[in-house]
């Protein structure tokens, strides 16, 4: 929900488990608390997509028994593996351009462990009309980050599972040669179209590609999107990295993004999501400012993490 600083800070002081989105300026006055937070300035509310610096994005984590908050370095990162309760859901928040967010993205689909603890989350950004640093905040501890991460561990009931889903309105384009890179990076020079060495960033532009559409693999029968960010004179920056060994094709274009998106929505038939995030790209591409995407609210992101991290797509939890 949409909550003033002040709602917000009653919820805290009544020892609720939260997970908060909002400006830099109002997470920076919460009071301490079982809390968790990052910073951006785009949400999808319940009256739909909006910009705003004067309300928080308040979640309450009411299916939790307990938690435990805890933040982590680029080099102590992967610790969450063995931190988290054996039943119980851990949410994550990234600062955008931080080295921790990097390594994250760069090494999370080689730590098998990973995938046995449902591990969700999102990358905080920024407004881009003042392109401040992204922040993330432990409310355990008061204090706020731009180079670390900061993690929930939800204890769940015995009867009770996550499941973590994305919403994902890209598919495979048969069409698309096979694409391959000789690194993980999230910087590409030399890629290989159909097996033959070339320039990345020289082959978008001689073939016009949209960089709205992203590139995209497959994972275990799951669709993974990763964006591009820019593209300069001989090297494409990428919003996630790309990993060596791994088939790419760009996705096949999208006739009306917002329809789409809405239609995907539709199909998912889901009740009330525990938590959700939906990334910027989706945000700007599709139109969804003041566009509801019933049943889902939260924080508008600069990437997604559904155990590893992902770009252009919707990510959530149902407690089952």
């Amino acid at each position: 929900m949409l909550a003033t600083l002040e709602q917000a800070t009653e919820l805290i002081n009544q020892g609720k488990y939260l997970h908060i989105a909002g400006c830099e300026e109002l997470l920076s006055k919460l009071p301490k608390g079982k809390w968790i937070g990052g910073t951006t300035a785009y949400f999808i509310s319940e009256n739909g997509g909006m910009q705003t610096k004067e309300y928080l994005s308040v979640h309450e984590l009411s299916f939790a028994e307990e938690v435990k908050i805890a933040d982590y370095g680029k080099y102590n990162i992967f610790q969450i593996v063995e931190e988290c309760y054996d039943h119980g859901l851990t949410t994550l928040i990234l600062p955008f351009a931080s080295e921790v967010a990097a390594k994250y993205a760069k090494e999370a689909p080689d730590v098998d462990e990973l995938f046995l603890h449902p591990t969700a989350g999102w990358v905080a950004g920024y407004d881009y009309e003042t392109v401040a640093p992204a922040k993330v905040f432990n409310g355990e501890t008061g204090k706020s980050f731009g180079d670390r991460a900061v993690v929930m561990y939800s204890k769940l009931p015995e009867d009770k599972n996550v499941k973590i889903n994305i919403i994902n309105i890209f598919e495979e384009d048969k069409e698309s040669p096979v694409i391959t890179f000789p690194e993980n990076t999230m910087q590409v020079g030399k890629c290989f179209i159909n097996g033959k060495e070339e320039n990345f960033a020289e082959y978008i532009r001689r073939n016009r590609f949209n960089i709205q559409i992203p590139l995209i693999s497959e994972y275990n029968g799951v669709y993974i999107n990763t964006a591009v960010k820019a593209i300069g004179i001989f090297k494409v920056e990428l919003c996630a990295p790309v990993f060596k060994g791994v088939e790419y094709r760009f996705a096949a274009p999208v006739a009306n993004y917002e329809e789409t998106f809405r239609k995907k929505i539709e199909e998912a038939k889901v009740g009330t999501p525990a938590l959700s995030c939906n990334c910027i790209l989706n945000y700007m591409y599709g139109n969804l400012h003041g566009v509801k995407t019933p049943p889902f609210t939260g924080p508008v992101t600069f990437g997604e993490v559904a155990y590893q991290l992902m770009n252009q797509t919707l990510v959530y939890c149902e407690i089952v």
